[in-house]
């Protein structure tokens, strides 16, 4: 036991997935911090703009509420909210306007009935019990021997596959979102030409933390693999 969660050599294997998260964790805080600072030629907050596209595309019913904490910004599909933190909600600067349509993109997706966010809203609860019982379950099964705790280390991993799964469909969502907010911040005459390169680099920074997690969570799966089979 101590050496299976102290010194267990297969922890190599998620050390660069876990190296990339850091660095994209501090690639968008770094990043938003800096367009933070710089205010937009358009002068209008991120609430004001979230507003607007929504009402332009019929959306009345959907809010746009303010919330707590940093870069907690995020579209509530069961409230129908567009929520945003206070840098975002009150700021005019290039990153509130970015994330601001970045979360109306998802609001977007939802009345559209975009197919990969209801694939993903589907394997949320798939993803939150793969997250919470795959680990327990697996190495509950890896102290057994024989059949017994191999089949606890099988589903354990099928959990945790779904997790994964609930990760990856998660990519195109966010992806399709940022695409979204530029058309509209370019199209609604929000963005400068010389702006655009900001905006955008406040999403693809957002987006790259999505990778990093769906890159961490796959060498998990294979570490659970890999371990499963040493025991055969």
């Amino acid at each position: 036991m101590k050496g299976l969660f102290f010194f267990d050599p297969t922890y190599v294997l998620i050390v660069p997935a876990i190296l990339f998260a850091l660095y994209a964790q501090q690639k968008v805080q770094g990043t938003f911090a800096r367009y933070l600072q710089v205010p937009s030629r358009a002068g209008k907050t991120g609430a004001q703009v979230a507003r607007e596209l929504l009402d332009h595309f019929g959306l009345h019913n959907v809010t746009v509420e303010p919330i707590h904490g940093r870069l907690g910004d995020h579209y509530d599909s069961r409230a129908r909210a567009v929520r945003l933190s206070p840098e975002v909600y009150r700021g005019t600067s290039l990153a509130a306007l970015a994330v601001a349509a970045h979360e109306t993109g998802h609001a977007l997706q939802h009345a559209r009935q975009y197919v990969p966010l209801q694939i993903r809203n589907s394997l949320v609860p798939v993803a939150s019990i793969g997250s919470t019982l795959a680990f327990p379950l697996f190495f509950l099964g890896f102290i057994f021997a024989a059949d017994f705790g191999y089949s606890l280390m099988n589903i354990g991993i099928l959990l945790f596959a779904g997790a994964l799964a609930f990760q990856i469909i998660t990519l195109p969502v966010e992806y399709n979102a940022s695409s979204r907010a530029m058309q509209l911040l370019e199209a609604g005459g929000y963005l400068t030409r010389e702006e655009r390169p900001g905006a955008k680099a406040v999403l693809d920074a957002a987006a790259l933390t999505y990778v990093a997690a769906t890159a961490v969570a796959l060498m998990h799966l294979v570490r659970l693999l890999v371990l499963r089979d040493s025991r055969r």
